[in-house]
């Protein structure tokens, strides 16, 4: 059982797993957490156009944090940045769903809106099959700049572990509740070879880095090797904005 300084840490079996797949809170995000695949879950929404109107618990807080701020593909934030942020994050990592609920909101209003920090997030899979499926539909929204979007909101409404939670109707949930997003585009491009060989990359990444547990983080100044930020428990904002500064953020 991991304490709560540690990160969610894969296996050697799941990451043998995942890459064979790849290759053929705190505050209201505690309350709104949500199992998707029982008897009891409402019709799937058959909207092609995300809405807030059809959203998931914490829709509206994810819109609000993200609206004006510039997305192209998995990057967030003004390119001319002077720091910048790298995540290695899974889709299920319950750790992971803590610190984006409770560190990030306030990192990207303090750093990321006001044009300071850039961050690139790579999403990897080696939780299990429902990782793969959140993995691949995050890169399809990131093709439509809503990648942040799709995480923030995924992470607040996620599944126990390899339960199932996150299935292809559950992808099609989150995608509704996501103002202007193409649904059917998403869906469609999460299978994708363009969606494949960008996770294939990511992963790769986080191969050379030797990451072997989420959330990994890196910050440093922009156009240089960033430096991974050792942080004592998921909710350790501190240590994170002090690595920031550091970089110029």
């Amino acid at each position: 059982m991991q304490r709560k300084g540690e990160r969610r840490r894969a296996s050697p079996k799941v990451l043998v797993a995942a890459a064979l797949a790849g290759l053929v809170l705190a505050g209201t995000a505690v309350g709104i957490a949500t199992a998707v695949g029982n008897k009891s879950s409402p019709p799937v929404p058959t909207a092609t156009r995300g809405s807030l109107a059809t959203g998931l618990p914490g829709a509206a807080e994810v819109q609000r944090l993200f609206v004006g701020i510039p997305q192209h593909g998995n990057v967030l934030g003004s390119p001319r940045a002077r720091a910048t942020m790298i995540e290695y994050v899974d889709p299920q990592c319950p750790y992971c769903r803590e610190f984006e609920s409770a560190v990030m909101p306030d990192i990207i209003r303090r750093f990321v809106r006001t044009g300071k920090l850039k961050i690139e997030a790579r999403t990897i899979a080696f939780i299990g099959q429902d990782s793969l499926r959140g993995r691949d539909a995050a890169l399809a929204a990131g093709q439509q700049g809503r990648l942040f979007n799709f995480m923030q909101l995924l992470y607040f409404n996620q599944g126990t572990e390899n339960s199932g939670w996150l299935s292809s109707d559950f992808v099609k949930r989150v995608a509704v509740s996501i103002p202007g997003l193409d649904v059917p585009r998403l869906t469609g491009a999460a299978g994708s070879a363009a969606v494949l060989s960008q996770a294939n990359r990511l992963e790769a990444e986080a191969t050379a880095d030797r990451v072997s547990g989420t959330p990994t983080v890196y910050v440093g100044r922009t156009g240089s090797k960033p430096k991974v930020v050792a942080l004592q428990s998921p909710d350790d904002e501190r240590t994170l904005v002090t690595a920031i500064q550091r970089a110029g953020g």
